[in-house]
């Protein structure tokens, strides 16, 4: 087949959730397929990796989005209706591109990332697209909004969740409309009825997470890993570090809390402290993985599927998670991951494995078990290319 990939964010490096799933997919479909990408370039610097997309994608058209040009459409959008979330990657510049793409490349099928992109296709070419959804958005507005916020914070969110709910009937113009996570499935085919959604769920190179030796183990550290300038997970490491670690370190003095993933923000860095390790970027995050006892997800907004939970589960390293957090990957309780309801449950469950290393082993060869059956790239590149031969027949 003949694939356009329509993404919102140049895909390399690979380190954030839309990137990592564009990047992993083209990996494999292109041993079989021929691959085009058109999408945005908003960091000059990304263009030193053309050569790393060239390996997969047969031609790449980077339309340019500066800050600037973002800014300035948010602001034209909030007298509107358009969720600002979509109005920072609206582009006559992208559109016209596009169009002339479409036109030209005779392509059997189209690879629609996110919403945000979702205002760009138009019929015919729609007819034989797939819009794939990172999570319901409008789900993660929803829980943002009922969190403790300043005033200006929720009325903004408060619009954008409006706006979200209105925006996403777009679904009904896609043949087929892809989502990350089973509690993301249910929750827009609910909200949208008649809108067909199916699951394509995130998955993990398990090549570039192994699963760990023992001897790589560091007693008393917990790990959190994620992109560090946003809000689902600042919240998650302020709510631990400020409402969970100071019990566990009462129990455990010796526990150490490692905060790994770029761009900490200020309200993430002032965290550093006596037990506290904030590190910023990490390049190989195999082997802090590995060095963990046990891996914190304590989310408490947000959607779709946490990467870093299957990567932890892929290496074998036992994770301890909000029921937020858990919700969305679709497996039981104890497969490689336990549940903890409130801050009193999180204290006990990580205590439990930082004393009992066999509880540990045993959580996390069952979570890495879990990953190689059902969420390495090659099985989700697979289902796929299932879904866009289906679009291309239609």
């Amino acid at each position: 087949m003949k694939i356009l990939f329509v993404a919102n964010r140049f895909p390399y490096p690979p380190f954030r959730g839309d990137k990592l799933k564009i990047w992993n997919l083209a990996r494999r479909l292109s041993r079989q397929h021929e691959l085009h990408l058109i999408t945005f370039l908003e960091n000059e610097p990304d263009a030193q990796y053309l050569p790393e997309l060239e390996s997969f994608f047969r031609s790449i058209h980077l339309i340019r989005l500066p800050r600037w040009r973002s800014a300035l459409s948010c602001l034209g959008a909030l007298p509107g209706s358009m969720p600002i979330q979509v109005a920072y990657f609206k582009s006559a510049a992208f559109r016209k591109k596009l169009n002339t793409v479409l036109a030209e490349g005779s392509f059997d099928a189209v690879h629609v990332q996110h919403l945000r992109m979702a205002q760009y296709l138009e019929e015919p070419y729609r007819s034989h697209a797939i819009l794939d959804l990172p999570d319901a958005f409008s789900l993660y507005w929803e829980r943002r909004r009922q969190t403790e916020r300043p005033w200006y914070l929720r009325w903004f969110e408060n619009m954008e969740y409006r706006r979200v709910m209105r925006y996403e009937n777009i679904l009904h113009r896609y043949p087929l409309n892809l989502v990350c996570s089973v509690e993301d499935l249910a929750y827009l085919r609910n909200k949208q009825a008649g809108a067909r959604v199916e699951l394509l769920p995130n998955g993990v190179d398990t090549a570039a997470f192994p699963q760990r030796n023992p001897a790589q183990i560091k007693p008393g550290r917990i790990l959190f890993t994620g992109n560090m300038d946003y809000a689902p997970n600042v919240d998650a490491v302020r709510y631990f570090a400020t409402e969970i670690f100071p019990e566990i370190r009462k129990v455990l003095p010796e526990a150490q809390f490692m905060i790994a993933g770029q761009r900490p923000v200020e309200a993430v860095r002032t965290l550093a402290g006596p037990g506290i390790e904030v590190t910023g970027f990490i390049p190989d995050l195999s082997a802090t993985y590995s060095e963990a006892v046990v891996v914190v997800a304590p989310m408490r907004f947000g959607a779709g599927t946490q990467n870093k939970v299957l990567e932890a589960m892929s290496t074998g390293v036992p994770v301890v998670c909000s029921p937020l957090a858990f919700k969305g990957l679709g497996i039981e309780d104890g497969q490689g991951v336990v549940q903890a309801a409130d801050s009193a449950a999180f204290v006990a469950q990580v205590i439990r494995l930082l004393e009992n290393n066999m509880a540990g082993k045993e959580l996390g060869e069952r979570g890495a078990a879990v990953i190689r059956e059902r969420f390495s790239w090659e099985n989700i590149a697979a289902r796929l290319e299932t879904y866009l031969r289906e679009v291309a027949a239609s």
